[in-house]
């Protein structure tokens, strides 16, 4: 199967055309101009080709575009775009399955590629559980936590036997079925959370959405110690379950508050995403 480097292809043309008009854009113009630009050049015939990049993909089986994508990999050619929304737009999640016990490239790309999906939890769970890569497990966890409660039962072994504590807590937090068991293992969470993971486990009961937490977070929240990036996440997750907190404090000496104040940013809430 013949393999082409689209993108050493667009490389090359944005090269050519930076020298042509050296003073076209701005260094900040250009970040907006070539996604753009790639985008057509997706469907800009290639004459050595006879097709456009797009055309060229869309001619191939969904057996042929995991096999392509497999030997992009294998031979260190360059994966473009255009193979990647082939692959995605076809919802080929079962021939994909098999690269997540492939190379850890090919682990990387199936994970991205196959998404959220229930025929993949077990492969997803197994990596969170083995994998040594934080991105591996995180994509994994991001991708199992919209089927939570179908894999409740794995993940609380696994937080009881010590195996990935925080990943299997960020999942238990997504679960939808209530369950005493589940509150209770977040609320101990949160309860003896150093510093270092309070913003999370606040996060982690503010998206399990379980009222009953408020008393903890109010008690933690008037902490003199916390950081304000702390204090930021424990006054969210009180207002995600549906309590206020209006008390003045002073952080005047956390380094963190004035680096926001400095930007003049008070109000920003950098933990907000991480649910």
């Amino acid at each position: 199967m013949k393999l082409y480097d689209f993108d050493g292809m667009f490389e090359e043309k944005l090269a050519d055309y930076i020298k042509r008009n050296p003073k076209g854009y701005t260094e900040k113009q250009w970040e907006d101009v070539i996604p753009v630009m790639y985008g057509k050049f997706g469907d800009t015939v290639i004459r050595s080709i006879g097709q456009t990049p797009n055309e060229f993909y869309a001619g191939q089986t969904d057996e042929q575009l995991v096999s392509s994508l497999r030997a992009h990999l294998k031979k260190g050619v360059p994966v473009s775009e255009f193979l990647c929304n082939a692959i995605e737009s076809r919802h080929m999640e079962e021939l994909l399955l098999p690269l997540l016990r492939g190379s850890d490239d090919e682990i990387a790309y199936a994970i991205n590629l196959i998404g959220p999906c229930r025929a993949a939890l077990p492969e997803y769970m197994r990596l969170i559980v083995q994998s040594d890569s934080e991105d591996v497990c995180n994509t994994c966890v991001d991708n199992v936590k919209e089927f939570a409660d179908d894999v409740k039962d794995e993940t609380l072994q696994n937080y009881k036997n010590g195996v990935k504590p925080e990943y299997m807590l960020e999942i238990l937090s997504r679960c939808t079925a209530r369950r005493d068991e589940v509150f209770n293992i977040l609320l101990a969470a949160f309860r003896t959370a150093d510093d270092g993971v309070l913003a999370l486990r606040a996060s982690y009961l503010a998206a399990y959405g379980d009222e009953r937490a408020l008393p903890c977070l109010y008690k933690r929240i008037e902490d003199e110690g916390i950081s304000y990036a702390d204090f930021q996440e424990l006054k969210f997750a009180i207002e995600a379950l549906g309590g206020t907190y209006e008390k003045e404090r002073d952080f005047s000496s956390d380094p963190y508050y004035d680096l926001i104040k400095s930007h003049g940013a008070l109000d920003i809430d950098i933990f907000k995403g991480i649910k």
